[in-house]
């Protein structure tokens, strides 16, 4: 690991067609440097789909790059986690087919954390109650989590692969 700092965190690929599948292990393992073998299972949310995930290691930064991989196919469902580390907040992202990507920080205990500029853009920009609770809600990736909910649920007791950096 880099001097940046060991964190963790989870890859979950909500939906893929099968014929993309092993693209996305060969992006997460290229992201990784090492192999990634996916457990695949149908995802009852969007029959013919499929669903996996992994829980990774790697220096802070890691979850961006996974991302970075994974926009190659805008069909895709997924989220990627990274786990707060010394001197860095966590992320969550979210992408969605039709919604794009919502990127995040997160606290220690994975609460959306909005900062102080934000809230000040949001007061300044937004004087009625209507629009700020809509960007409020774009803030927190409202939209994404109600797109990403049921597939989230048809994941319950799925397999999880566990991968770690090398290097």
């Amino acid at each position: 690991m880099s001097a940046r700092g060991c964190t963790s965190g989870v890859v979950y690929v909500h939906s893929s067609p099968s014929a993309v599948c092993p693209h996305v292990e060969w992006a997460i393992s290229g992201t990784l440097g090492g192999r990634a073998d996916l457990k695949w299972t149908a995802q009852p949310a969007a029959p013919g789909q499929l669903r996996a995930e992994c829980a990774w290691t790697g220096d802070a930064g890691t979850g961006a790059s996974l991302v970075s991989a994974l926009r190659a196919w805008p069909m895709l469902r997924f989220e990627v986690t990274e786990e707060p580390s010394p001197g860095v907040d966590g992320e969550r992202f979210c992408h969605v087919p039709g919604l794009g990507l919502w990127r995040a920080r997160t606290s220690a205990n994975g609460d959306i954390v909005v900062n102080e500029d934000q809230l000040r853009t949001l007061m300044t920009a937004n004087r009625a109650a209507e629009a700020m609770t809509h960007r409020i809600g774009e803030l927190l990736g409202a939209a994404w989590d109600d797109a990403l909910e049921p597939f989230r649920r048809a994941g319950d007791g799925a397999p999880v692969t566990w991968l770690h950096r090398v290097g």
